[in-house]
């Protein structure tokens, strides 16, 4: 697995390319990333490369925290992230990432926590046919049977029905890289990623 890389999601525009076709881009700024950790097999049981991004204020953090990142002289980094490696050869803490190691054309699959909805009905929430809007009918948003009897006498677990809506780590894979915008560490990606404008995202190859 390759080390990926922590940003924000700064919101939505349309990028034109040389042929003055316009394309739906998500821009997000990305990195600096920093090595916080390197985890070893002799040490650990597994490889794997800690990342800190973000840095803070350091009142926004617990003790604990603080202690794990000035046993290494980092910043205050509010958020951490581990990456399976099959050898870490070649990292060492402190090293930092940013927009340059992603190139333009390539795809990378993003991850962030989709917008919440809250309560929603079966309609929003799992596309449900409404029921008949003639006078006299009682059942126009209703879910109508949910198909258990006296056999076997509950409710199946999973069941599609009314109830939290979003606020869930989504995954958009393949999306291509449009440009890259070196100085301010901003990526523009094809399409739409999930989450609010703000939003932690997390970018891997």
């Amino acid at each position: 697995m390759s080390i990926g890389i922590l940003g924000t999601k700064v919101g939505m525009t349309q990028f034109f390319d040389e042929t003055g076709l316009s394309i739906p881009v998500t821009a997000i700024q990305v990195g600096p990333c920093v090595i916080t950790q390197i985890k070893s097999m002799s040490t650990d049981g597994y490889n794997a490369i800690q990342v800190g991004y973000k840095q803070v204020v350091e009142q926004k953090l617990n003790k604990p925290l603080l202690g794990h990142l000035r046993k290494s002289q980092l910043p205050s980094l509010k958020y951490l992230r581990e990456y399976l490696v099959e050898s870490i050869d070649g990292f060492e803490v402190s090293q930092v990432f940013s927009s340059d190691m992603f190139e333009v054309g390539q795809k990378v699959n993003v991850s962030s926590k989709s917008v919440g909805k809250g309560f929603s009905g079966y309609q929003k929430r799992h596309h449900f046919s409404r029921g008949p809007m003639s006078h006299g009918s009682k059942n126009h948003r209703q879910p109508g049977s949910i198909g258990a009897g006296t056999t076997p006498g509950r409710v199946y677990p999973g069941k599609n029905m009314a109830g939290q809506m979003g606020n869930k780590k989504v995954t958009i894979k393949n999306l291509q890289i449009v440009s890259i915008n070196t100085e301010n560490d901003l990526l523009l990606l094809k399409g739409a990623v999930p989450g609010k404008p703000g939003a932690l995202v997390k970018i891997s190859k």
